[in-house]
């Protein structure tokens, strides 16, 4: 195998009361984890990182992504999407991102869920049991607030020192009750073209 896996798991919340009302629609977080040896770890300063990205971001793409499709229940039903990584104390955070910030890595959910956004992404380092948030956005309109939001988890043995873990979040709906304008409507308020908010 191209890269040493230790463990998978898959974690599935369901929001069904917020801000002490119940939800019209409960939303449901799926989040897939994969906690796997830091190929670069003990090597000291490896400065291409290129054979090993090539080699594991797109198995662990296309196994995370399988991972959420089946919890979900099909890609269609996706609205909000997003990655992460946390890498263990021995290595930098460089290690975290080579696996996530690579298209051989997010296009095979890119493409399982039909999404045209870019996937949020969180990449840090920590202990075993460090927090692993995964920002997600609406996969198809990254002004769509209601779908701003971060899956947040741990695993208490996870990465030891010499581990990544990477991960896979995904949504079934937004905020329950949101009230916040959309970014469109912060243009149009602001008197900026909606179609060309950078004015140029």
């Amino acid at each position: 195998m191209s890269i040493e896996i230790r463990k998978t798991l898959v974690q599935i919340e369901t929001t069904l009361i917020e801000g002490g009302r119940a939800a019209p629609t409960p939303l449901k977080f799926f989040s897939a984890f994969a906690v796997v040896k830091n190929p670069w770890a003990g090597r000291g300063f490896v400065e291409n990182l290129k054979p090993e990205i090539h080699a594991a971001a797109p198995v662990l793409g296309e196994l995370l992504t399988r991972m959420i499709i089946e919890a979900v229940g099909s890609g269609e039903a996706v609205e909000g999407y997003g990655k992460a990584a946390v890498v263990g104390l021995d290595g930098e955070i460089e290690h975290a991102s080579a696996l996530i910030h690579t298209l051989r890595f997010g296009n095979h959910f890119r493409t399982a869920v039909g999404a045209k956004s870019y996937l949020a992404f969180c990449n840090t380092r920590g202990p075993a049991n460090a927090p692993i948030m995964i920002p997600l956005m609406d996969k198809n309109d990254e002004g769509r607030r209601s779908h701003y939001m971060t899956i947040q988890t741990s695993i208490p043995d996870a990465p030891a020192a010499d581990e990544i873990v990477v991960a896979l979040g995904a949504s079934v709906g937004g905020r329950p009750h949101h009230r916040i304008s959309d970014r469109y409507q912060d243009l149009k308020d602001l008197g900026q073209d909606v179609a060309n908010p950078a004015g140029v």
